[in-house]
């Protein structure tokens, strides 16, 4: 771990003129690993993400690693579908609006994967590799 001392000179390296008694160390965020039960060896280390909602879906928490853009619509996804799945069929076509391949795998139908790619290259101006 950093010394105030070796923390604020780090800052300084972006904020030359930072002064110690202006700034407040906080934690931002502590990562959980998640231990699953095991019949055998009564605890197995996971690793990656996992929803877990309370049974009424009044509440729900992600365990494990931070995530990333690329897991955090799935992540939430998955609330939606743990904490209301009585509104999904009433948000289905909205959900749809906003992510074509929602409910679809696009390793399974290779037109739409085509499509999208094209579709989000455009929107993004990507150049074609």
């Amino acid at each position: 771990m950093q010394s105030n001392s070796e923390r604020m000179n780090a800052l300084r390296d972006f904020v030359p003129t930072a002064r110690s008694k202006d700034w407040e160390l906080v934690v931002a965020g502590q990562r959980v690993q998640i231990i699953k039960k095991d019949a055998q060896k009564g605890g197995v280390l996971q690793f990656g993400t996992e929803v877990i909602a309370s049974q009424d879906g009044s509440i729900a928490a992600l365990l494990g690693a931070s995530p990333g853009a690329s897991t955090a619509a799935p992540i939430m996804l998955t609330v939606l579908k743990k904490c209301f799945a009585e509104k999904l069929p009433e948000w289905d076509a909205k959900l749809k609006a906003m992510i074509p391949s929602y409910g679809q795998t696009l390793a399974n139908n290779p037109d739409l994967c085509a499509e999208l790619r094209d579709k989000t290259t455009k929107i993004l101006q990507l150049t074609e590799v």
